[in-house]
């Protein structure tokens, strides 16, 4: 497979693992419950500026909105290339505590980035050296950051992902909801 489809292809597959509800309908719920919180949720790829981006060494031109290109009811996603790595994006309505809930989210611990408490986790079965995830409580609900480490480049060349969650995060945090 060719590298882009590969980045591409381990990204969809994180970003379903990621997302509370699974990639596709929510389960429960009343349609217009779902419709109006989304539409009050932070849009990170509206809402971040491109210095921001920039600074954080992601190339805004390379923005993805939704997982993998499809819009997640009940979220906004947007991602990100970097040189060696994916930033991911995610504001939702849903609490930290579901995140620490969701089957298949493990060890989690406290982060502080950017001077703002959060808890780092990893998703059961990603590759450790390829994918960190820091989610964030916020006003409406949580805001978190998915790095993903490049799957074509050797992993000896690769930065931790959460060394890279933290760094991005210095600069990406501060534009996050509280």
């Amino acid at each position: 497979m060719g590298g882009v489809g590969m980045k591409r292809s381990v990204w969809v597959l994180v970003a379903c693992g990621f997302v509370a509800a699974g990639c596709g309908a929510e389960q429960g719920g009343s349609g217009g419950a779902t419709t109006t919180a989304a539409a009050a949720l932070f849009d990170p790829c509206t809402q971040i500026s491109e210095d921001a981006l920039r600074a954080a060494g992601v190339d805004p031109a390379t923005k993805v909105s939704g997982a993998g290109g499809v819009h997640q009811s009940g979220w906004e996603i947007c991602s990100w290339a970097g040189h060696n790595f994916r930033l991911g994006v995610f504001s939702t309505g849903r609490s930290v505590a579901e995140f620490e809930n969701k089957p298949g989210n493990v060890d989690f611990q406290d982060v502080i980035v950017a001077g703002r408490q959060g808890r780092q986790y990893r998703v059961e079965g990603a590759t450790d050296d390829l994918d960190c995830d820091i989610v964030f409580p916020a006003r409406q609900g949580a805001v978190a950051l998915n790095i993903i480490n490049s799957a074509i480049v050797d992993a000896a060349k690769l930065e931790n992902p959460c060394v890279v969650a933290a760094r991005t995060g210095e600069v990406i945090v501060p534009a996050l909801p509280r």
